[in-house]
């Protein structure tokens, strides 16, 4: 028999650990939101509504991935501007984790605009010499720990941006948590933009996909790229029923999650072993930054399922310094099982099982 690592987590800090992903829940949360009358066109056409109201678009659609969802706006942007090139941070995630598919797929050129570990500035948009069809601005900043830019800075941009004939668009995957720290309606932040995309499946837990949103003739051109893309496929209730849960049941705990990010990283800092950034957190994401290397940590994280079926990390984020590495926490309901004190005890036992086992030892503070 093939061991399994994953059988052995009971608990996990990591928002989308297996252990919380039961089909058999989310069964039960579909029949919840359905009777003997629900069409099976249904289900989509309310969470298209339901999100074009909630942030105040005039229309939306079901795409079965953000991914080809991103890549048609920007296409749709590019098409209507005859500009190819857009901007974005240097860790944006339609070029760090979707193998370049804009450019792959639909010809598009990426123009990264500011420094990869800090937030795309007003002065790093206006440094943009190319002419660009549209801007993307990822909110909150993932692969930064969560940033996000303050309100006013955030208009600002979108101002210089539009003034050079750009459209903005926002990567908005985590814009109900990125709400948190704005404290503004959804309609208001999604209301600087001209484009739109949420995720379905990751803080709503639904099972994939995500929503592109608009104005209507956007849209309508956006289902023409659905259909050449192979996006178009028929029976999307189950997608849509998961999300429409989500929405129901999560967006109304983002507050108390960011809360309970905001305590534990009050705890793991005056722990002293490990330190989060950003302190405080901006929203319920952060990153937690260890003083010792991938592969030890990774052993002492093993050693720590094997032992207390307690999972910590899903993936290790490696440093320039080789005698550090980063995990990155996004509080969600079994986050809320963690209390702090406990969390800050648990990377505080990570740390000391990684240093012993590593001939470098730790890492100096920094």
């Amino acid at each position: 028999m093939t061991h399994n690592p994953a059988a052995q987590v009971r608990r996990s800090l990591f928002l989308h650990a297996p252990v919380y992903r039961k089909p058999a829940d989310a069964l039960r949360r579909m029949l919840e939101l359905v009777d003997d009358g629900t069409a099976p066109d249904d289900p989509q056409a309310a969470l298209e509504a339901r999100l074009a109201t909630l942030l105040g678009k005039e229309a939306a659609l079901l795409f079965p991935t953000g991914t080809m969802a991103q890549q048609v706006a920007l296409r749709l942007h590019a098409e209507a501007r005859g500009r190819l090139t857009f901007a974005a941070h240097p860790q944006t995630h339609l070029d760090s984790w979707e193998m370049q598919g804009y450019a792959a797929v639909h010809g598009l050129r990426l123009q990264r605009a500011g420094d990869r570990h800090e937030l795309m500035t007003l002065a790093d948009l206006a440094a943009v010499a190319e002419p660009t069809a549209a801007v993307v601005w990822e909110l909150p900043q993932r692969d930064l720990g969560g940033l996000l830019p303050e309100w006013d800075d955030l208009r600002a941009q979108i101002d210089l941006v539009r003034s050079r004939g750009a459209a903005a668009h926002l990567d908005g995957a985590r814009l109900w948590e990125a709400q948190t720290y704005y404290r503004r309606p959804h309609h208001e932040i999604a209301g600087l933009f001209d484009s739109v995309y949420v995720s379905l499946y990751k803080s709503l837990h639904g099972l994939a996909g995500g929503v592109l949103l608009g104005d209507a003739d956007f849209i309508e051109a956006a289902g023409v790229w659905l259909t050449r893309l192979g996006g178009r496929a028929g029976d999307k209730w189950p997608q849509a029923l998961t999300a429409l849960a989500g929405l129901d049941r999560l967006l109304p705990q983002m507050d108390a999650f960011r809360d309970h990010a905001v305590a534990i990283a009050a705890a793991v800092n005056a722990d002293g072993v490990a330190y989060v950034h950003p302190d405080p957190p901006q929203t319920p994401l952060f990153h937690v930054h260890l003083p010792a290397g991938r592969q030890a940590v990774e052993r002492a994280g093993a050693e720590m399922v094997s032992e207390h079926g307690v999972q910590l990390f899903a993936r290790l984020r490696t440093s320039p310094d080789p005698r550090r590495s980063s995990f990155e926490v996004t509080v969600g309901e079994n986050t809320m099982e963690f209390a702090p004190d406990e969390v800050a005890a648990l990377i505080r036992e990570l740390v000391e099982r990684a240093t012993v086992s590593s001939p470098a030892g730790p890492a100096r503070p920094a």
